[in-house]
C-alpha cells in the first residue's frame, strides 16, 4: 500500500512511522531544508529528536511528487488545520483524503469536515484522531485510534494503513463528533492546566484565590483547587464537548470514546500535552504571549478557544468552561478570578 503524509511536524513524522513499517510510505515537508535534514540525519530534531526514523520511511520537499506517489494509496494530511483548505484544494483528482489535525479553521469556524465540503464536495474524506501523543506513537507505545468518514472504505484503507502491533485503529462514521471531540478538547486542557498550575502554586495561590472570592469559607481558610477540581473540570468539560456535538449532528455516545472522553484525559493532564501547559504557565503568572513563544509549537487550544466559544453561542449551547478560558486568554480575567466565576454559577441538575 502506498502512503503519502502530507506534513512534518510531530504527529505527522510519527504516524509516517508507524505505516512506514508496513507499507511504501513518503513524507512531505514543505520546506526544503527541513526535507533534507531529515533524509541525511534520519531524525525529525525539531520536533522528535530522541527517536531515529526508520530506514524504509522516505521524505521529499516536492509536493508534487509527493500527490503523485499516493495517487493509487492513501493521502494523509498532517498540516496545522490553518493548512487544511490548502492542501485539500491541492488534491484535484477526487482521491479519498484523511487529515489529523484538530481544531476550528480561523475566519470560518469550519470543521475539518465542513472544509471538506466545501472545497471538494464529491470526494471521500475523513479525520484520524484519539488520544496520542506523537513521541509514544514515534517510539512504538501503544496507542489507540479512531478513524471516521461516511466512507467505510476509507476507514478501512485506515485500518490497513495503520493498524498494528502497537496502534490500534477503530471506526467510526460519525466524523461530526471525533472532531468535535478533538477540537474542543484542547480548550479543557488549558482549563485543567489552569487548576493544576493554580494547585502547584500552594499557598500562593491559596491567597490569591482568596482574595478573588473576596471572603474567607465557613471556616475561615480558602484553600486552593486540588486533585477534587481537576476531577470536577474534566467531567464537566465532557458535558459541555457533548452538549455542542450533539447540538452540531453528533452521537452522544461518541464522546465516551476514544476522539472524546480519551483523548480529553490524555490531553487534559498528560505531561507532554502543549495546552496543558498554556495553562500551567498561565497559572503561574506568565503572559499569553510568554508562554507561546517558549513553547515553539502550535497549542491549538489558545487559537481555536474563541471559534468553540462563537459555535456554541450560534446553536445555543452553554459552554461555561470554554468562556472561562477565552476571558483569560484576552487578559479579562485573571486564572484564580475565573475559577471564582465558575465556583458562584448557580445550582443547577447536572444532567
Amino acid at each position: 500500500m502506498k502512503i503519502t503524509v502530507l506534513g512534518a511536524g510531530a504527529w505527522g513524522t510519527a504516524l509516517a512511522m508507524a505505516a512506514a513499517q508496513r507499507h511504501d510510505t513518503l513524507l512531505w515537508a514543505r520546506d526544503g531544508a527541513q526535507a533534507q535534514a531529515l533524509a541525511s540525519e534520519r531524525r525529525n530534531r525539531r520536533y522528535l529528536g530522541e527517536v531515529s526514523l526508520p530506514p524504509t520511511l522516505r521524505v521529499t520537499a516536492d509536493h508534487g511528487s509527493a500527490l503523485a506517489h499516493a495517487r493509487a494509496g492513501l493521502t494523509v494530511l498532517a498540516t496545522p488545520m490553518a493548512g487544511l483548505r490548502e492542501q485539500l484544494a491541492a488534491l484535484d483528482d477526487g482521491r479519498p483524503a484523511l487529515w489529523l489535525c484538530k481544531g476550528f479553521e480561523a475566519g470560518t469556524g469550519a470543521l475539518g469536515h465542513e472544509v471538506a465540503r466545501d472545497v471538494r464536495p464529491k470526494a471521500a474524506a475523513g479525520v484520524l484522531s484519539g488520544p496520542s501523543f506523537a513521541l509514544e506513537v514515534a517510539r512504538g507505545q501503544p496507542t489507540a485510534l479512531v478513524a471516521a468518514s461516511t466512507d467505510p472504505a476509507l476507514t478501512q484503507a485506515a485500518v490497513a494503513a495503520f493498524h498494528g502491533e502497537s496502534l490500534r485503529v477503530y471506526t467510526s462514521s460519525d466524523v461530526v463528533g471525533v472532531e468535535v471531540g478533538g477540537a474542543v478538547k484542547n480548550v479543557l486542557a488549558i482549563a485543567t492546566g489552569i487548576v493544576d498550575g493554580l494547585a502547584a502554586q500552594g499557598e500562593a495561590a491559596a491567597g490569591r484565590w482568596a482574595q478573588a472570592r473576596g471572603a474567607a469559607g465557613p471556616t475561615g481558610v480558602v484553600g486552593a483547587p486540588g486533585l477534587n477540581a481537576r476531577a470536577a473540570l474534566i467531567t464537566r468539560g465532557l458535558a459541555e464537548m457533548t452538549r455542542l456535538g450533539v447540538a452540531l449532528g453528533a452521537r452522544p455516545d461518541t464522546f465516551m470514546g476514544l476522539s472524546g472522553l480519551g483523548d480529553l484525559v490524555l490531553t487534559a493532564t498528560g505531561d507532554l500535552s502543549r495546552n496543558r501547559r498554556v495553562g500551567l504557565m498561565l497559572a503561574a503568572g506568565h503572559s499569553l504571549a510568554d508562554t507561546l513563544r517558549e513553547l515553539g509549537h502550535v497549542s491549538e487550544g489558545v487559537y481555536s478557544a474563541a471559534t468553540v466559544r462563537q459555535r456554541a453561542l450560534s446553536v445555543g449551547v452553554d459552554m461555561p468552561i470554554t468562556v472561562a478560558v477565552c476571558e483569560v486568554l484576552a487578559g479579562r480575567l485573571s486564572p484564580e478570578q475565573a475559577l471564582r466565576q465558575l465556583m458562584a454559577r448557580d445550582p443547577r441538575a447536572e444532567g
